[in-house]
């Protein structure tokens, strides 16, 4: 009889009968709280139905275009102008390619759970896979809205701009949608002011959705106050930020005033400047985060648009951003210090691009948990180029040795594509292996159920105590 297990079984993952135990009785089948991703809430208001394989699962994904890229895939059939049907061959003649890459978990978890679909995925098989899952589509329950709920999701945070004006999040709210979907405030082009003319148009966007004339530093705060209050009243609990690294400049209004004002008049600012500028407008909205007892997010590490030949022809998000290696700790200790000094800092959840900073990050948030909340301060799970198995076990790992996994918020897509929840089935299946596996090893005791309290709290009631939807 063979020893190999069979891929994708229902024990995918799972090493152990501890392991599996844990998954099937305390994880499977609980709720998604999916608390930041980039889904479209245009699409989930107009409950859209998508035309084909390729317009749900490769259109905007460019952690596919990378792989096919990588491959020597011609640019035509991925982002250019060949039709769905051959881009959609194109990736299936990918796909075995992958292998030890997420992508090609997450590529046969998508194809099983949403479609039923077991067969791997290739050039042979994709003409089949296509055809099959096209004519599913095309029914009334592959909408997007049957999709989220066919996952088991029970609230959403999509992510938005301050001039948002919110109308596709108040239509699924009349609605009476029985899935929340609610905003979160994501004002990162705000604090873009070396980018010279696309930041003084977002800042006339920003006056317009306000109606506050922006023109110095104080009309700044006003503008983004009045934002803040229309999101509040909206649902939103959340903030987000994504940043290389926190701005943490000693603070000054005053130079912060001109450096606004200098840039608003089409002057170049210094780089030391920009610093003094970006930890002033940051250190109010977090000021303004803990005043609303939002939780604030930040996403730091990510080295963007690297490759400008291929930026320019296709635009920012295309698949050419990497880790970044910038320090983080001082500028971290100081800028939580500087809103704890006051006692306005945040409930905060800090995500890490690059692993040589988990155990950094791991015990930074340790420095500013106060006993007033249960895991105020949150090390995010494994994102982007670490959302796979090797870099969530590393980022639960740094978390445990060095803080409290019991008290962490589990996983998050942060996702552009409806078909993506099959990801937080991949997390829990993981959480439980590592429990598991230590059980069974001798390093944890033998309780189930306490463990898998712990784990269940972990995968879903950890983040719903936390932010309190």
């Amino acid at each position: 009889m063979s020893s190999i297990k069979p891929f994708l079984d229902e024990n995918f993952l799972l090493e152990t009968k501890s392991a599996e135990k844990l998954y099937h009785e305390f994880a499977k089948d609980l709720p998604i709280i999916d608390y930041h991703c980039h889904l479209p809430p245009d699409q989930i208001a107009g409950n859209h139905q998508f035309e084909n394989m390729s317009e749900i699962w490769l259109h905007g994904d460019h952690y596919k275009w990378r792989a096919m890229r990588t491959l020597g895939v011609d640019e035509k059939y991925i982002t250019g102008d060949s039709t769905d049907e051959e881009k959609f061959q194109h990736w299936a003649q990918t796909v075995p390619y992958t292998m030890r890459n997420p992508l090609y978990h997450w590529t046969h978890l998508e194809l099983k759970r949403y479609f039923g679909i077991d067969s791997l995925l290739n050039k042979k098989t994709a003409p089949a896979i296509y055809s099959q899952a096209n004519t599913l589509l095309n029914t009334s329950e592959f909408r997007v809205r049957p999709l989220l709920q066919k996952m088991n999701v029970e609230i959403i945070c999509t992510t938005d701009d301050p001039i948002d004006d919110l109308a596709y999040h108040e239509q699924i709210k009349n609605d009476n949608f029985n899935i929340k979907v609610l905003p979160a405030f994501r004002p990162d082009k705000c604090l873009m002011v070396e980018k010279g003319k696309s930041f003084r148009n977002y800042i006339d966007k920003l006056s317009e959705a306000a109606d506050v004339e922006i023109e110095d530093l104080d009309s700044l705060f006003e503008a983004l106050t009045k934002r803040m209050d229309y999101f509040h009243e909206r649902g939103c609990r959340l903030s987000d930020h994504g940043l290389e690294y926190i701005h943490a400049s000693r603070l000054s209004l005053k130079k912060a005033n001109k450096v606004l004002k200098k840039a608003l008049n089409k002057h170049k600012v210094k780089s030391d400047d920009v610093e003094i500028y970006k930890s002033v407008v940051l250190h109010f909205l977090c000021l303004n985060y803990h005043q609303r007892s939002w939780t604030q997010q930040f996403h730091l590490g990510a080295l963007r648009n690297n490759n400008r030949r291929m930026e320019s022809s296709l635009g920012p998000d295309t698949g050419f951003d990497s880790i970044g290696d910038w320090p983080q700790a001082s500028a971290l200790s100081r800028f939580f210090d500087g809103l704890d000094d006051n006692n306005q800092l945040a409930q905060t959840i800090i995500y890490n691009l690059n692993p040589g900073d988990n155990e950094v990050i791991a015990t930074m948030i340790g420095n500013f948990n106060d006993g007033s909340t249960r895991g105020k301060m949150q090390f995010g799970s494994g994102w982007w180029f670490l959302d796979q198995k090797d870099g969530m076990e590393r980022q639960m790992n740094a978390l445990s040795n060095m803080g409290l996994i019991s008290c962490f918020v589990g996983m998050l897509t942060d996702s552009r594509s409806f078909l993506s929840y099959p990801r937080h089935e991949y997390f829990r299946r993981i959480v439980c292996n590592l429990f598991g596996n230590d059980i069974e090893k001798g390093e944890l005791p033998d309780d189930i159920d306490w463990i898998g309290k712990i784990v269940s709290d972990i995968c879903y009631h950890n983040a719903r105590e936390y932010f309190k939807f």
